[in-house]
């Protein structure tokens, strides 16, 4: 379809894959369709009244040009689906956006990518989790897809970055703006290091309870797979992880301690079937019929002390307060806090935030 016509059904952010076949059916083209664009025609391709309403005055006052110039000057690339530079994975699925608004590499889009969701809410061990996944996948050539929110799917975006991948986040929102407000300095980086920012709706568009499931399922479409790295129950990750298996993708689940709240979504999905459980990510790249990164270890460091021997020793890949390390060591807290602090500076354990400690 024409750019005028594309771009003025985008502005309505009413056409549906459903309705876009219904109205390529009764119509010789889209633009013919929008020549013909009133009440009735709004009803007979199923919108309720409100929204024939909203979309009239929408239509009333687009100026496709102007449009045109805002999208230009924001650096935003705009492709239908009809286009060629428009995502093969997307043409897949049974509902895909006809739409998409891209800032940054539309390249991108078309690399094996992976799916990495989770809870807003996250923990010192989902970050933890986030930590260990997310660079070995970026290293392994894999473009992470998330959806920007606070919690994991930000998590997910800084990793990336900071182990030099490339991420796409996907925002339930147009791309006139960034929510929330604090991941914006994070999208400008997102975009600055060779990713996307994609959106199926138009500039204006903010956010609302029907937007997050809609982004759930490019997320789901762009991608080989999706991993759950973090949810409890009733987390939006879960849907995104629903999507991905009714879309014929692999599905995978990391997991947590059984009594943990934040990962009740997670057992949930394993306990089911629906998920491969996810212990590292090389049971991700098997899966997917990917070599590991030959990642060559460096030297195990070497306790110089008893001290720093016995908190190695009790340390591991759970995060643990000082206060667990000292009872289990039986060391005093002031010397248990100095030999981390030396333990950290040699590389050999890492604060993972709340004042939890991992070994490197």
């Amino acid at each position: 379809m024409d750019s005028k016509t594309a771009l003025t059904w985008s502005w309505l952010n009413v056409l549906t894959k459903k309705r876009y076949d219904a109205l390529a059916q009764r119509f010789a083209t889209l633009r013919d369709a929008l020549h013909a664009l009133d009440a009735r025609l709004l009803h007979e391709i199923g919108c309720r009244k409100e929204t024939v309403e909203q979309v009239l005055r929408r239509l009333q006052s687009f100026d496709a040009a102007a449009y045109a110039a805002e999208l230009d000057r924001c650096g935003i690339t705009f492709v239908s689906i009809e286009d060629t530079a428009y995502p093969q994975q997307l043409h897949t699925l049974p509902d895909p956006p006809v739409f998409l608004s891209i800032k940054g590499s539309v390249q991108i889009l078309q690399q094996k990518s992976l799916g990495m969701v989770g809870t807003r809410n996250m923990s010192h061990y989902g970050r933890r989790v986030v930590q260990e996944f997310v660079p070995a996948c970026a290293g392994a050539g894999l473009v992470t897809v998330s959806g920007l929110a606070i919690g994991i799917d930000a998590q997910v975006a800084r990793e990336t970055l900071s182990a030099g991948g490339k991420t796409v986040a996907v925002l339930g929102h147009g791309l006139g703006s960034v929510h929330p407000v604090r991941n914006a300095q994070l999208a400008a980086q997102i975009v600055q290091q060779g990713g996307a920012l994609v959106s199926e709706f138009p500039l204006d568009m903010p956010p609302d309870k029907y937007t997050f499931p809609a982004r759930n399922r490019i997320i789901a479409g762009l991608s080989v797979g999706t991993v759950v790295l973090e949810a409890g129950q009733g987390s939006g990750a879960l849907t995104t992880a629903a999507l991905a298996l009714d879309y014929g993708r692999e599905v995978f689940a990391v997991p947590g301690q059984i009594f943990d709240v934040h990962y009740a979504g997670c057992h949930a999905l394993i306990a089911r079937g629906h998920a491969q459980i996810a212990m590292s990510a090389d049971a991700i790249f098997q899966t997917l019929g990917m070599l590991s990164p030959t990642l060559a270890p460096g030297p195990r460091y070497s306790a110089q002390n008893e001290q720093e021997a016995t908190v190695l020793q009790c340390l591991s890949g759970m995060p643990q307060q000082v206060s667990d390390l000292v009872e289990r060591t039986c060391i005093d807290a002031s010397i248990v806090n100095a030999t981390l602090t030396i333990l950290e500076l040699r590389g050999a354990a890492r604060n993972a935030g709340g004042g939890q400690w991992v070994l490197c």
